[in-house]
């Protein structure tokens, strides 16, 4: 049986008490300047109030770093189900008696104090619990930002950052595909670092020789896939993708609107060419590769052509070679920017193979389905990833602006049902190699 995955570098305790505490911070300046119907409405269907991520991200450092870890008992043992994910699915969240504003700050706060005296108490151990309680907000955070993006209020300002300088698009457009060649692969993450128990256990598969995308699918190119009739050629869809489309009448992607002679984003101006499309559903994604005589990746290829180093036969920790997490001239994560920047802006994060933007940007829609590596098992509960596997579910990586880049490694598998759109997520095409 594999070994239960933990991270046998261990975590400076000083540094992750500054990532809790700055992760905390950029948690609570989203949410800053919104009212508090803002907070506890029900903005869209598929998401929860905001109000509850807060409370469930106060309950889940709670139940991990202070009862688990340390063996305290639970701040408020009351709101363990009513925060708890899986009893409380987001289709009823809205109806619940949630923490009001000044009592889920209070909450926050005060389970912070409590992993504070625990850490001084009992330490970290090797870190595992305490580096994924803090990804869990990073996380959550970005939810968080999808939630907002849906809502378009006119309240919401986003944070400030400092805009990370990028190089210009040089005109991709998603079509310009890259060579990477055949031949086995190291799949899945190292035992030095944390990762979650689906990136694991690492092991060796072969893959025939393919095309990847240089860059991700731009706005230019979807623009013309949709004037040319994408959403109506029948032959492009998949059965299942046609009749969502149909159903939920699909003509364009998440948050574009037209007024009859130009498309925009809702609420956002005018859309820019060069960078990549967003807010896309794995069928819509299909739908394109298929129109472009061409397919999705699947992870496997996706990971390969994110970290393959050739001349080394070996995966490189990130695609531009450092094993740490991205910094700002390599790729656009971290909400330094609100959005996207243009396809291919950031030269100096170019994978082996040459491909650019693989982390940040938009997630990427894979092939494959969600599903357990051989000899997969879970850690350190079942619901994190068991729960979903089978066909139900599709693969994206890479990360997004939004996502944080000590979550975007090239091995994190994130997953989402097909039809969904709320994601950042947009499309990187693939073929078989030339004969």
């Amino acid at each position: 049986m594999p070994p239960t995955p933990t991270i046998s570098r261990r975590i400076d305790v000083d540094e992750l008490l500054a990532q809790l505490a700055d992760t905390r911070e950029r948690t609570l300046a989203l949410v800053a300047g919104l009212s508090d119907d803002d907070l506890e409405k029900v903005h869209d269907p598929i998401m929860s109030p905001l109000i509850w991520d807060l409370g469930h991200i106060a309950a889940y450092e709670d139940l991990w770093l202070v009862h688990r870890h340390s063996g305290e008992p639970h701040l408020r043992g009351d709101l363990a189900a009513l925060y708890d994910a899986f009893e409380t699915p987001r289709a009823v969240r809205g109806d619940l008696a949630l923490l009001r504003r000044a009592q889920c700050l209070e909450y926050l706060a005060e389970v912070r104090e409590r992993t504070l005296a625990a850490v001084e108490r009992r330490g970290i151990g090797d870190g595992t619990v305490h580096e994924m309680v803090l990804q869990h907000e990073m996380q959550h955070a970005e939810t968080m930002l999808q939630t907002l993006e849906l809502a378009r209020l006119a309240s919401f300002h986003a944070p400030g950052r400092v805009a990370v300088p990028h190089a210009p698009s040089d005109g991709y457009t998603g079509l310009e595909l890259v060579d990477v060649p055949a031949g086995p692969f190291v799949l899945g993450a190292p035992h030095d670092r944390f990762s979650y128990d689906n990136e694991r256990p690492r092991h060796e598969v072969a893959l025939r020789g393919f095309r990847i995308g240089r860059t991700p699918v731009t706005n230019a190119s979807w623009l013309t896939f949709t004037e040319g009739g994408g959403y109506v050629r029948r032959e492009w869809w998949s059965r299942e993708g046609w009749a969502w489309k149909e159903e939920y009448d699909i003509t364009c992607p998440g948050g574009w609107v037209s007024d009859g002679h130009e498309w925009s984003l809702a609420g956002r101006g005018p859309i820019d060419p060069d960078k990549p499309v967003v807010h896309l559903s794995w069928f819509e994604a299909d739908a394109f590769a298929r129109a472009h005589g061409a397919r999705l990746p699947t992870e496997a290829e996706w990971e390969k052509a994110a970290t393959w180093d050739q001349e080394t036969q070996a995966p490189r920790g990130y695609p531009w070679g450092e094993d740490a997490p991205a910094a700002a001239h390599h790729a656009n994560v971290d909400q330094l920017a609100y959005g996207t920047a243009p396809a291919g802006g950031y030269p100096a994060g170019a994978s082996p193979c040459g491909a650019l933007g693989m982390i940040g940007d938009v997630w990427e829609w894979t092939a494959s389905a969600f599903a357990g590596y051989p000899g997969f098992r879970a850690h350190p509960y079942r619901e994190y990833s068991e729960v979903f596997f089978g066909s139900k579910y599709r693969v994206l990586r890479g990360g997004s602006w939004a996502t944080r880049a000590r979550v975007a490694t090239p091995t994190f598998r994130n997953w989402d049902l097909p039809q969904r759109r709320q994601i950042f997520a947009g499309v990187r095409i693939a073929t078989d190699a030339e004969d």
